[in-house]
């Protein structure tokens, strides 16, 4: 049922992923690939036994785009590989998918997303140039869309699955509040900046900012999505900062913008809980040692 539960996972984000995909020759790419998201996240929180479910999510998403032929195999075998190197990196350098310390941030952006996201980019390219569907010209504008897809992926989706492991909603109305206007604000503010023809993308760094500090990965983790969804969209639209551009350009825009808010978001909110939980653990050593000294103090009787 696991294996199951992740492959239909898999192929769901993949169709919504494919709703914004950008075509290079014959070949279709998309600017963002969730599923390798939930493929990392999955294998963090149900280990690699569930492999065979992001193999069955790969099929079927190709199966989507066009007939799957006997040289897809490789790109099967490059999204299994990649989201499976990315877990065994992680856990050997000892990442707590909690993301409470800025160590275990730095990893999964290096280590979870950067470096493995490789292995699939590599693979699916060069299936793409052998089966005649990308010229060998345009290898290195397709390589790099694929492997920029697939890091975002990890980076934008799978802290959101990670925050959402343990959900701690806001007690406090003003907090409910705080949150439901910080969603809001930073969805006008994101269309607003990717569809005006003035440079404003950087508008969207203080929310993120204001994400990460009040609600750490909990905040910050939706807001970079919707961030990078609608930042998506207006580039495949070609309007406001995206227009009048070629493709390469809009490329290296939207990846810029999309890796940029990701990683301010997941590092700040990686800091902010590692110095919060530092903060609570004084207070409490604190307290000890204050009980500590009550006990001890002269004309008090001692247990």
């Amino acid at each position: 049922m696991r294996i199951l539960a992740v492959a239909v996972a898999y192929y769901a984000t993949g169709r919504l992923g494919l709703l914004q995909q950008v075509a290079i020759h014959e070949a279709v790419i998309t600017p963002l690939w969730p599923p390798t998201g939930i493929a990392v996240a999955a294998l963090l929180r149900m280990g690699p036994g569930i492999w065979p479910g992001i193999t069955l999510g790969t099929y079927f998403a190709i199966e989507r785009i066009s007939t799957f032929q006997a040289a897809d195999i490789a790109i099967l075998a490059g999204n299994t590989l990649a989201p499976l190197c990315a877990y065994a990196l992680l856990r050997q350098a000892g990442f707590r998918p909690a993301l409470d310390r800025l160590r275990d941030g730095l990893l999964l952006v290096f280590l979870g997303g950067l470096l493995p996201m490789l292995i699939s980019a590599t693979a699916g390219t060069w299936t793409l140039v052998l089966t005649g569907d990308l010229p060998t010209a345009r290898f290195w504008s397709a390589w790099a869309a694929w492997w920029a897809g697939d890091a975002m992926g990890v980076l934008l989706v799978t802290p959101l699955l990670l925050a959402l492991r343990r959900p701690r909603l806001p007690v406090d109305p003003y907090r409910v509040l705080e949150a439901v206007a910080l969603l809001g604000t930073t969805a006008v503010v994101t269309v607003l900046a990717t569809r005006s023809s003035l440079s404003l993308l950087f508008l969207v760094f203080p929310l993120l900012i204001w994400a990460a500090v009040r609600f750490q990965l909990a905040g910050s983790a939706p807001c970079a999505l919707l961030v990078s969804v609608l930042s998506i969209s207006a580039a495949t639209d070609r309007a406001g900062p995206f227009a009048r551009h070629t493709l390469f350009e809009v490329m290296v825009n939207l990846q810029a913008l999309n890796g940029a808010a990701a990683l301010t978001a997941l590092l700040l909110s990686a800091l902010v809980t590692e110095q919060n939980n530092i903060r609570l653990s004084i207070e409490q050593v604190c307290e000890d040692l204050a009980e500590v000294v009550a006990r001890l103090a002269p004309g008090r009787p001692r247990d």
